[in-house]
């Protein structure tokens, strides 16, 4: 995941509202998002064939995990375990979020610079590896992309906002969607400085990015229910921003 955009605790009907663009080059395999197995636990997620991880997912114990890989080439080292790896890991995981975040920091330096977003039914929490943060988060809305969640990034302050003036049309996802699949560069002077070429940063700014080999592959929404059930909704693009495929399920709260 690149950018995911979420509401905590802001709709009478929905706890928590998620959508989430994953940004990936278009040639690493990857299947969208259906059930399989990690550990004893079933999960319904999209799955990068590479590493064998995944990005966002919900099991059908109504936890959930989603996670943003932070940019910082000078720091990636090539010997660091699949981040991927993380998100089912929690979802198939018996710890509370209070844990999960005690145990990620004593683990977290294992991995590349990660931002994990983990929800238990009860707590949503957030853990920054490059400060070596956990939190529980207070309700609110915001957006998380590829650095830490106060950051001024123009996508995630547009993502934030954008998503915040849509949850009244819930639940109805049109307009999530429209929302997600923004492809407006933020203005040059507004862009960060990542350590990527100065093109790159212009490209990876908008909230849905199309650039060379390089682009948003999905789009899910996410509405869970008080009865800990949750709507999935994904739609798949191709390179020049074309729905290729939608997946629709219900996970949880009597689903299966």
């Amino acid at each position: 995941m690149c950018l995911i955009a979420f509401a905590w605790r802001r709709h009478a009907d929905y706890p928590l509202v998620v959508a989430a663009n994953r940004d990936e080059f278009f040639d690493r395999p990857a299947l969208p998002a259906r059930w399989w197995r990690h550990g004893t636990q079933e999960l319904f997620a999209g799955r990068d064939l590479k590493a064998g991880g995944t990005w966002l997912g919900v099991g059908a114990n109504g936890r959930f995990a989603a996670l943003t890989n932070v940019r910082d080439p000078a720091a990636l080292r090539s010997d660091a375990p699949s981040r991927g790896t993380l998100v089912p890991d929690f979802i198939a995981g018996g710890a509370s979020v209070d844990e999960a975040l005690d145990e990620l920091a004593g683990t977290a330096e294992r991995y590349n610079g990660f931002n994990l977003l983990l929800y238990d039914g009860r707590q949503l929490g957030l853990f920054e590896s490059p400060a070596a943060r956990g939190r529980v988060l207070a309700p609110g809305v915001h957006a998380l992309s590829n650095a830490d969640l106060e950051a001024d990034w123009p996508k995630q302050q547009r993502a934030a906002t954008g998503l915040g003036s849509v949850l009244d049309a819930l639940p109805s996802s049109e307009e999530t969607f429209r929302l997600m699949h923004d492809d407006r560069p933020a203005p040059d002077e507004a862009l960060p400085a990542t350590g990527v070429p100065r093109d790159w940063e212009r490209a990876l700014s908008s909230l849905f990015i199309r650039a060379p080999g390089y682009g948003t592959r999905c789009t899910t929404m996410l509405l869970f229910e008080p009865d800990g059930g949750a709507r999935f909704e994904e739609r798949s693009w191709n390179a020049f921003g074309q729905e290729t495929g939608a997946v629709t399920t219900r996970i949880g709260g009597g689903a299966r």
